[in-house]
């Protein structure tokens, strides 16, 4: 069996496996009940529209969720300390979407090891329709230590 990607196997510019998926309009929903989002942007294409856009939309905390998942399994060792994005465009159920992140600089300080990564959100065009950082810990002092 393989050990988990650690700090010293990492270098910068490492890419991340991409993460290849479809979201359906009924995992959005469901999704969006669960969060407790149910505006009707989420729920479907005739209430998305009469607020005033093109269909249903993939709420934002989703698309951060698939930039954790894909974290989760890149670097399944590693605790996210920090995640942000910027949506740049709507994300839709149906469309083909890719998520895939890069590892930017690597820190090795007295509170632990930790990478910083950018990661994007792209439909299969290639357009990026979410952008985002991460910094995730690989070694050091336990978040619940403290």
């Amino acid at each position: 069996m393989a050990h988990p990607i650690g700090f010293t196997d990492l270098d910068v510019g490492h890419e991340f496996p991409r993460l290849q998926l479809t979201l359906s309009s009924e995992q959005v929903q469901q999704y969006a009940l669960a969060a407790h989002m149910p505006g009707g942007r989420f729920m479907s294409d005739a209430a998305a529209q009469r607020e005033g856009l093109p269909g249903q939309i993939v709420p934002g905390n989703l698309s951060m969720a698939l930039f954790a998942r894909l974290i989760a399994e890149a670097l399944p060792a590693g605790v996210l300390r920090r995640l942000n994005a910027t949506f740049r465009a709507l994300v839709r159920p149906g469309q083909v979407l890719v998520v895939h992140g890069v590892v930017t600089e690597k820190h090795c300080t007295e509170a632990g090891e930790s990478v910083e990564c950018d990661l994007v959100l792209e439909s299969a065009e290639g357009d990026r329709l979410v952008t985002g950082t991460a910094t995730v810990r690989l070694s050091g002092e336990s978040p619940t230590a403290r």
